[in-house]
């Protein structure tokens, strides 16, 4: 995963998405994020997998945009939840202290 996140960082670099307004960054997010959903909802897995991946992608460059690093967020997240305790509830998990 380390691997192919240093080939979009370098990729955003050579076109210079690292320096652009992660405003726009984040339209392109919500943007994808839609896409995801409508594959989705399709059940068009082949839309469901690009539009991962593609989030992926806008999430890296956005996190590059705010001086972030998107391992150390990706750590911070799963530190967050790697003891979580809740259950499932209609098909959600709902956290331990919203129950």
């Amino acid at each position: 995963m380390d691997d192919i996140t240093g080939k979009i960082k370098q990729w955003a670099i050579d076109r210079k998405l690292d320096e652009a307004q992660p405003e726009k960054q984040m339209l392109k997010l919500m943007e994808e994020v839609g896409e995801l959903a409508q594959g989705f909802v399709k059940g068009n897995t082949e839309q469901v997998m690009d539009s991962i991946g593609d989030t992926y992608v806008v999430l890296t460059i956005l996190s590059m945009q705010l001086n972030l690093d998107i391992g150390l967020c990706i750590q911070l997240a799963y530190s967050e939840i790697k003891d979580r305790k809740g259950e499932m509830r209609n098909g959600v998990f709902v956290k331990e202290s919203d129950l």
